[in-house]
């Protein structure tokens, strides 16, 4: 140890512990920092060969900041709620002293010098930096594996994929590999991958979680939280869910508290909910129809209103797709032909196809979102929330895009309730609601109009409470 930390026996159980019970844990001195930064980081050790969610682990510097921290709860004087609680950042995040690779074989390996502003938020606020995430190249599609880092594999199953582009951050939260993990969601990409690992993921109204740089489609991404329970969730958001004058995008406003609407009683009374399972979408599996329908009545129990309606929307597949492959056309319109020879092929292929799409087929893109924009705000004014299947198939086999045989073009295709709320820049939440006959994870989506974020997170946070998730006790692990 340096600076002088004392080493001392790491209880078994700390690294099962959520953010609440460690600040309870720190507040009275029967744990410390630097204890559930070991217990976090023995836990990462013991899983991340066989998942592969860390493509970097930061061993002296966490247990550098965690004797910090420790000191400072010694004193009484700790930065905040979130002093010494582990943590981790994705790979598309930039954190001072590590890689920002990005999951690409064209970034360089060296370190990063600065924060951007999550990682500056978290580090003012004493958490601990465990390492940085896997994610695809660029966080480009809606599973993990990258040349620079390899497959990225599912704790239920580490055949399968856990989704992505947060795979990495998701799959740590399954395992508590740390407590507090960041991710990005330009399509799905904190959702999905929560769905696939039975955790939960947040996707605040855009621009309400700063960062910089911005994404090549910096209208479509939102930062936000992964963890096992919404309390975490939201203990993170009051810390990152505030303006940075770095991101154009950053607008004020936000609450002191996120979570001030989450009443201690757990009901959902006098709210009006819209359960719509297909979303104008041909997308289903019975299963998890049948687990989502079942959410939606356990909505009910705890006192909201639920009404199984569909909004009358076109399909925004084709409009999102303009937008997607032109960012990537984009992502690698400088590129040199060597660079772009180390792409991944499907990025290389979405790029080039992006940079056939016309200024007019971009405006009319534009022009139809627009239009579901307009609907979705409309539809609100009606109902204070939406329900439907996070992802409307379970896990698939990992290194694919698309579930091998079923003839998908590309991962928009399997994800069709995640992006059209990348498109609206509303709030929408991916919540752990039960298992398929295989033992894979089912996520509920929860959605709420633009700024009622905490409204959300209330519906989430007493779902949870009521009925609470299941995480993996161990890797079930089919490759020979």
């Amino acid at each position: 140890m340096t600076r002088g930390c004392k080493r001392q026996e790491t209880p078994a159980a700390l690294g099962e512990c959520d953010a609440h019970t460690l600040r309870a844990l720190f507040e009275s001195g029967q744990a410390s920092p630097v204890e559930a930064t070991r217990a976090a980081l023995e836990r990462i050790e013991q899983f991340n060969d066989d998942v592969n969610a860390y493509c970097h682990v930061d061993h002296e510097g966490a247990l550098r900041a965690a004797c910090d921290s420790e000191a400072r709860w010694q004193r009484g004087e700790p930065l905040g709620p979130l002093d010494g609680i582990p943590t981790s950042m994705k790979d598309l995040s930039e954190v001072a002293g590590m890689p920002v690779r990005d999951g690409s074989l064209t970034t360089a390996d060296g370190t990063c010098d600065h924060d951007g502003p999550p990682a500056q938020f978290l580090r003012e606020a004493g958490a601990i930096f465990l390492g940085k995430t896997c994610t695809p190249e660029f966080g480009w599609k809606a599973t993990t594996d990258s040349r620079v880092t390899g497959i990225t594999r599912n704790p239920w199953n580490t055949d399968l994929t856990p989704g992505g582009s947060s795979g990495g951050a998701a799959v740590a939260a399954a395992l508590n590999m740390g407590v507090l993990h960041q991710g990005g969601d330009s399509g799905g990409s904190i959702r999905i991958p929560a769905a696939f690992t039975g955790v939960f993921g947040f996707k605040s109204t855009f621009g309400w979680v700063p960062q910089w740089p911005p994404s090549t489609m910096a209208s479509l991404s939102h930062i936000g939280p992964i963890t096992r329970t919404v309390d975490d969730a939201i203990a993170m958001l009051n810390v990152i869910g505030r303006f940075h004058g770095h991101d154009y995008f950053s607008v004020p406003g936000q609450p002191a508290d996120w979570g001030e609407q989450c009443d201690d009683t757990g009901r959902l009374d006098g709210l009006k909910v819209a359960f719509c399972p297909a979303l104008g979408t041909s997308a289903r599996d019975d299963e998890i129809s049948h687990c989502v329908g079942h959410a939606a009545h356990r909505m009910e129990e705890l006192g909201a209103q639920v009404d199984r309606i569909e909004p009358e929307v076109e399909s925004s597949l084709e409009t999102y797709r303009i937008l997607w492959a032109s960012a990537s056309a984009t992502q690698i319109a400088d590129m040199t032909p060597q660079q772009k020879a180390l792409l991944d092929p499907g990025l290389l292929e979405i790029a080039e196809w992006g940079r056939a799409f016309s200024a007019v087929d971009l405006l009319r893109a534009q022009t139809m979102r627009i239009r579901l924009n307009r609907h979705m705000d409309h539809f609100f004014g009606s109902y204070d929330l939406m329900l439907t299947p996070s992802v409307p198939i379970a896990a698939f086999e990992a290194g694919h895009e698309v579930p091998p045989g079923s003839g998908m073009r590309d991962w928009m295709e399997w994800t069709p309730f995640t992006y059209p709320f990348n498109l609206t820049q509303q709030p929408a939440a991916s919540v752990p609601c039960g298992f398929t006959n295989a033992g894979l994870p089912i996520g509920l989506q929860i959605v709420g109009a633009r700024f009622e974020d905490a409204r959300v997170l209330r519906a989430c946070r007493a779902y949870m409470n009521a009925f609470p998730a299941r995480f993996p006790e161990k890797l079930n692990e089919s490759r020979p």
